[in-house]
């Protein structure tokens, strides 16, 4: 069957279609039936079933004939270390940590954060707490203590396990510090804590109150697996909220081992036994699904990659991980190749490589500017395909199914929905509009298993940010349309629509026309508000490596670029050249902050910023044409 017939096969019988992807999973006990709508708009997947996450994800690899085969290939270039764990290696190590946390008190639907930098043990707290039915809440290592504070009153842990520091290029973050200053701030007192001990720097550990990761484990007996209800949370994974207060996306369990175990071979288009790596991190909703529980749902291979695109130690370091471990699927965010474009434009390094295991690249976390994608696949030589979805949905929404069908690349669009998902533009007023028209991005409810059955403790929260704008759909926060072939476009968040003179644009049209300029190795368009024209797009533009031409040069022609391809309606008459942007550690670039500082408005630093002295060097460069602080 093509893609068409299977997502045809989805549309007409959801119930059947869901079920057949669930007899992939091992259950304890199978559920009745796929979809359990008595509290719609609020639904649920397999909520009688029970089944365990940890299972399926090692366990269950171990009995099949796997145990001898890697589950998790540890490479750190910032260390120089590298470590190979079997599944059967696996197994035990989390059955162990498992067991000295249960033999502490935790168990079923107790919450458990985890702070953890890009070690194997991140994972292995990951699986202990499903192993047991705890719910974790992973928090991205060295994270501000003020946050990591707020979610602990949220999620209310019985214990935080976390790492003595993390690495980043040329400098060691201590994160115990942080975690100490959170647990004082918060009201909310955890229990205990584990705290794996790193050589780079130890911590001094409270007696009593803080242990040490191994001396934990000693003389105490292996956890089994705990069977948990379908509907029974696996993890919660805090976004940030436009409110300022994060907002807690819940997993449930069956549904989150189905859709995973599903998408791995129709839309990344492994085998069991294949190495799959998505670069990003535990803190993230890619580390959950494509670092941590897919691939080892699958029976695949996984990377957990200490290191950067570039500076560590050059921009060859993806293709040196990629040759080494023979990496079938390489998944990362536009944001990498854009680093790794601008210090290597012509892919110097690349060609010291062999890439021939590499079947396909896979980008996601923001849009993949057509740039990229071509250069990335002019230097490659390997398809390289866009999607879309959110930490709210866990796994793809708009993509390329591989596995079942390659379809044509239309560059600029993630290709098509995936089954599971109705996706529709709609006017302001909720109508689905035609073709080739920009509007709002939305889901017909219900949502496919594996995404969010609403935020933890808030689900009054849940209705009115994602369920009330348009009654009866999932809001998606996105604006773009789709063509007449059904390709779906992500032209910006709905905020990133700006309205010039009453003309509705899309700031990410105009980013697409400024990354084709041949200097630009990167860039952000924002709307700044205008006494006359309502908004007026400003343009920011980083410049690849080695260029030396004047920067009043390059501007000009960047405004011209962007009058050529979208017209003077566009009003685009302002391009400023800046070092670099600034970022979420995720690589998203900060519009909405960006945007604050141009209109002069009270902002709060976002949590989870690169680089907080970036944002000093958007207000000069805005100051320089009149705008921000006088």
């Amino acid at each position: 069957m093509g893609y068409k017939e299977v997502y045809e096969s989805w549309k007409q019988d959801p119930e059947t279609f869901w079920m057949q992807a669930a007899d992939a999973i091992d259950w304890d006990r199978k559920p009745s039936k796929a979809l359990f709508d008595d509290n719609a708009p609020i639904y649920e997947w397999y909520s009688d079933g029970m089944v365990n996450t940890c299972w399926n994800a090692v366990d269950r690899h171990v009995e099949s004939g796997r145990a001898d085969q890697a589950a998790v290939i540890y490479d750190s270039p910032i260390t120089g270390r590298k470590e190979t764990i079997t599944y059967i290696q696996l197994r035990d190590r989390v059955a162990s940590l498992a067991g000295a946390l249960k033999a502490k008190g935790v168990e079923k639907g107790d919450r458990v954060i985890i702070y953890m930098p890009m070690v194997p043990q991140a994972l292995e707290a990951m699986l202990a707490c499903a192993r047991l039915g705890a719910i974790h809440s992973v928090v991205f290592g060295g994270f501000a203590a003020n946050e990591l504070a707020v979610r602990i009153d949220d999620a209310k842990p019985k214990a935080v396990i976390a790492a003595s520091c993390g690495l980043e290029p040329g400098r060691v973050v201590s994160y115990k510090p942080l975690l100490d200053g959170a647990i004082e701030m918060a009201a909310h007192k955890p229990d205990f804590t584990v705290i794996l001990q790193r050589e780079e720097h130890e911590a001094t550990l409270k007696d009593g109150y803080d242990f040490d990761w191994y001396e934990l484990q000693k003389g105490v007996a292996p956890a089994d697996c705990v069977p948990v209800e379908g509907n029974h949370p696996a993890y919660i994974l805090y976004t940030s909220g436009t409110t300022g207060a994060p907002k807690g996306v819940v997993r449930a369990t069956a549904g989150h081992l189905v859709a995973l175990n599903w998408s791995m071979k129709n839309i990344y288009n492994v085998e069991p036994g294949e190495v799959f790596w998505a670069a990003s991190d535990v803190g993230w909703v890619v580390g959950h699904s494509y670092i941590c529980y897919g691939p080892l749902i699958h029976g695949n291979t996984t990377i957990v990659f200490e290191g950067k695109p570039v500076g560590t130690p050059d921009a060859g370091t993806f293709w040196r991980v990629i040759e080494e471990h023979k990496v079938r699927s390489f998944f990362t965010a536009p944001t990498a190749f854009r680093a790794v474009k601008r210090e290597d434009p012509k892919g110097e390094y690349l060609k010291k490589y062999d890439l021939s295991n590499l079947r396909a690249i896979y980008l996601a976390g923001e849009r993949a500017d057509p740039d990229t994608i071509e250069w990335t696949q002019a230097m490659t030589g390997k398809p390289v395909y866009d999607h879309w979805w959110q930490t709210e949905t866990g796994w793809t929404i708009a993509g390329n199914p591989v596995g079942i069908e390659a379809m044509p690349v239309k560059i600029g669009s993630p290709t098509v929905a995936m089954p599971g998902y109705d996706v529709q533009i709609l006017d302001e007023a909720g109508h689905p509009v035609g073709p080739n028209t920009l509007g709002a991005i939305a889901v017909k409810l219900p949502l496919p298993p594996g995404t969010l059955p609403t935020l933890w403790g808030a689900e009054e929260r849940f209705r009115k940010s994602y369920l009330t704008t348009f009654p009866g759909y999932y809001e998606t926060g996105d604006a773009g349309m789709i063509d007449e072939d059904g390709y779906l476009y992500i032209m910006a968040r709905t905020d990133d629509v700006i309205n010039v003179a009453g003309h509705r644009l899309s700031t990410g049209a105009m980013e697409e026309v400024l990354a084709s300029h041949p200097d630009v190795a990167e860039c952000a368009v924002i709307g700044v508000s205008d006494q006359l024209k309502g908004q007026l797009p400003v343009g920011f533009v980083c410049l690849t490596k080695g260029v030396d031409r004047p920067h009043e040069e390059i501007t000009a022609e960047c405004v011209k670029l962007v009058r050529d391809k979208i017209g003077p309606v566009a009003a685009f008459k302002l391009a400023l050249v800046v070092d670099r942007l600034p970022k979420t550690r995720s690589g998203k670039i900060l519009r909405a902050t960006m945007v604050k500082i141009a209109d002069n408005e009270e902002f709060r630093l976002p949590a989870t910023i690169d680089d907080p002295a970036i944002l000093d060097e958007i207000k000069t460069a805005l100051q320089s044409i009149g705008y921000g602080a006088k």
